[in-house]
């Protein structure tokens, strides 16, 4: 099938590449790889650029990303289907669980608290100050003893860079009927049957040689340890990772197949991992007209005129029918969802234009910057679409 048989101009879809070229060329970023989907057929499929700074490695199209806050789609996504088989429940409250989290007005926190950043928790980057994070049992003692409630749950949307995720990982560990850990949950109850072989929780020795090591270029706050590997973000290094909100690796084909099963409705290959009206009711905004208070005060800096709403579903990000600055573009459908991590990677679904859009990019960008970036070329690619 051509890609104007698909309902995508090749010209215009061309012309997403040359942007990323020029943006390359100007040092605004080092490369990307990406792809954009309609009705299930490849449109665009490409690597521009390059691993770093300094050119030296060409980017692939089987280029390993540190996917960093992507990591918490999938640990949403494992959620839901918990939820499906009556594992878990959007009511459960997460001290019912893991009682050493009691503590008001905390304990009042459930999972849909957790998933739509609502708990009244302050949106901490790390439990405690320059701790490891590859252990997800260390994290969850740390948030337990430091990060407490400031407001009641549902009163605020405070988006969390580690704890929600660290919360609902342990969660899915402990009510797994198999005993499993977190690693292995995700390996054989969404990577594996996905077909996603290039993705995993830390860096797996088959895929080190194709590893983008990431260079966060002054944009990044904190360091982000883990025990065995040397430098400031160390984490993102490490084999053994059980980091639930930051310590996936993958490929933009491998996201691109994520998108794909949610756009599908939750199948994908024959393959269900999620019902079809499971993602009807996560894809909906369950934040109503909280702000998210991280990218309000991002908004606010970069002199945007209109803050973005939240508009948080249960785990993904819905672009909502505003017209303000957004990583998914303002040409998309209202109804468009999706995930992204700081200042590198996005995918988003348009369920309207059944459209997907995936990219993966080295060179950390700031969060203003990013969503700039993202925005155009989202728009760039819906309006490829006839």
């Amino acid at each position: 099938m051509t890609k104007q048989a698909m309902g995508l101009v090749p010209e215009r879809l061309a012309q997403i590449k040359r942007v990323i070229e020029e943006d390359v060329r100007n040092g605004v970023y080092f490369g990307a790889v990406l792809r954009v989907t309609r009705n299930g057929e490849i449109g665009l499929d490409e690597a521009i650029g390059w691993e770093d700074e300094a050119h030296q490695n060409a980017l692939s199209a089987s280029s390993v990303f540190s996917i960093f806050s992507l990591t918490k789609a999938f640990i949403n996504v494992l959620t839901l289907a918990a939820i499906e088989r009556g594992q878990l429940a959007l009511t459960s409250k997460v001290v019912d669980v893991i009682p050493e989290f009691r503590g008001a007005p905390r304990d009042g926190a459930t999972v849909k608290h957790l998933l739509t950043h609502t708990t009244g928790m302050p949106g901490v980057w790390v439990p405690k100050p320059d701790m490891y994070q590859d252990r997800l049992d260390e994290m969850l003692q740390a948030i337990c003893e430091n990060v407490h409630g400031s407001v009641p749950p549902g009163e605020r949307c405070d988006y969390a860079p580690a704890v929600n995720h660290i919360l609902l990982g342990e969660l899915l560990c402990r009510t797994d009927s198999q005993g499993r850990d977190l690693r292995t949950i995700i390996h054989q109850d969404l990577f594996e049957p996905l077909g996603m072989k290039d993705s995993w929780m830390g860096v797996r020795p088959d895929l080190r040689k194709r590893k983008v090591v990431p260079q966060m270029r002054g944009v990044i706050p904190i360091a982000v340890l883990g025990r065995t590997q040397p430098g400031r973000y160390s984490l993102f290094e490490e084999e053994f990772n059980e980091a639930a909100h930051v310590g996936a690796v993958s490929t933009t084909a491998d996201l691109s197949r994520f998108a794909e099963m949610l756009r599908r409705g939750g199948e994908l290959d024959g393959t269900r991992i999620l019902a079809p009206r499971t993602i009807q009711v996560a894809r909906q905004n369950w934040t109503g007209d909280l702000f998210n208070e991280l990218y309000r005060t991002v908004a606010l800096r970069a002199g945007w005129t209109t803050p973005p709403k939240a508009n948080i579903g249960l785990g993904f990000n819905v672009r909502g029918g505003d017209l303000v600055h957004h990583q998914f573009g303002t040409l998309t459908s209202e109804e468009t969802f999706g995930n992204y991590g700081a200042g590198t990677g996005m995918f988003w679904v348009d369920p309207v234009l059944n459209m997907t859009f995936t990219c993966l990019s080295a060179g950390v960008l700031p969060q203003a910057k990013n969503i700039e970036r993202f925005q155009r070329l989202s728009d760039m690619a819906v309006a490829a679409a006839i």
